[in-house]
């Protein structure tokens, strides 16, 4: 187990620095020049500053030095714990911890709708009996998966604030104000998890551990609750760290559209000013909070699923799909 716990450790610490170099490339191929946009608070067609205080910036930022040292520069900053100074806002970590609360806020709530109404929706469309309407009911989840989030959150402010005025439409005031953003983040969860839980308990039904119970006298409606139920949760929960990252990246576009402030705000924000210390530092705290997700996922497996815990004890890497495929027998207990 703590050969695994290390090799996973070690696994994230190479996913942090991939995400860390990818970004810094990415920004540094950017048309623009950074000191210019800082100096300009980000409209340089407008911009007062003379070409010396434009040089000053380079020099105060290290813009002037070459990528390579720069890079390196950034990279051994990070190792000490140090995400650096924006331009814009000073400390990148004080900004933010500043920024975290009020996306998690809604990410939260949206993961939580994800959960309810995915595995529901999920649940009650594997228990219909009615062929043609199973089907249809089956065949909705992927259609979410492809609903821009642009998109929906326009709908639904269109909807329900500007037609309805039932909920707020700006902000972040209030219980009120997060149920809008919250919606348009969980759409693509809901999708998902409806697509994955859905499959699994499909593949439950052609078990012949189903047919067992079922001639046992357990009604269908137990046997798919208690058994299958169980059974085709476990794949549905590794898909929880995607998700998470899924969220993040969805939040730029919902609190833009809503006016939150917030991680996705600022996100967009530090992208446009091509300020790259905070845009560094956000990728980071995305790329580390996903990592974890993932890593605590890890964790909790073996303990909903034994032969998964005694895999990871004789430290081989827990194989999930072959756990996944070896149903319970019925009256059997994790």
């Amino acid at each position: 187990m703590i050969r695994y716990l290390l090799g996973r450790l070690l696994q994230a610490v190479i996913v942090l620095w991939a995400a860390y170099t990818v970004a810094f490339v990415i920004l540094y191929a950017l048309p623009g020049d950074p000191a210019a946009l800082i100096a300009s608070g980000g409209d340089p067609a407008n911009s007062t500053a003379s070409p010396e205080q434009i040089a000053e910036l380079r020099a105060r930022y290290g813009f002037d030095q070459p990528v390579v040292v720069q890079y390196l520069q950034h990279l051994g900053a990070l190792l000490t714990g140090d995400l650096g100074t924006s331009p814009r806002t000073g400390s990148v970590s004080a900004a933010i911890a500043a920024a975290v609360p009020a996306t998690a806020q809604i990410a939260g709530l949206g993961i939580a709708l994800s959960i309810i109404v995915g595995g529901g929706w999920a649940l009650l469309a594997t228990a219909v009996r009615v062929g043609w309407l199973r089907q249809a009911m089956l065949a909705l989840p992927p259609l979410g998966v492809s609903v821009p989030s642009f998109w929906a959150a326009l709908l639904l402010l269109q909807l329900f604030s500007f037609r309805l005025g039932l909920l707020p439409a700006f902000g972040n005031d209030g219980f009120a104000s997060l149920i809008l953003p919250s919606v348009t983040l969980s759409i693509l969860g809901t999708a998902v998890i409806a697509q994955v839980f859905g499959r699994g308990l499909r593949a439950q039904e052609d078990q012949a551990y189903i047919d067992t119970a079922v001639a046992k006298g357990a009604g269908r409606a137990r046997v798919h609750l208690r058994h299958a139920a169980r059974n085709a949760a476990l794949p549905t929960l590794t898909i929880t760290g995607v998700l998470v990252g899924n969220f993040l990246g969805g939040a730029v576009v919902t609190e833009t559209v809503f006016s939150r402030t917030g991680l996705g705000q600022l996100t967009a924000t530090a992208v446009s000013t091509q300020d790259i210390p905070l845009v560094l530092g956000i990728v980071v705290f995305g790329a580390a909070v996903v990592v974890l997700c993932t890593l605590l996922v890890d964790l909790i497996y073996p303990l909903l699923d034994p032969r998964v815990g005694r895999s990871t004890r004789s430290g081989a890497r827990p194989r999930r799909a072959a756990v996944e495929r070896t149903p319970l027998p019925a009256g059997e207990t994790r």
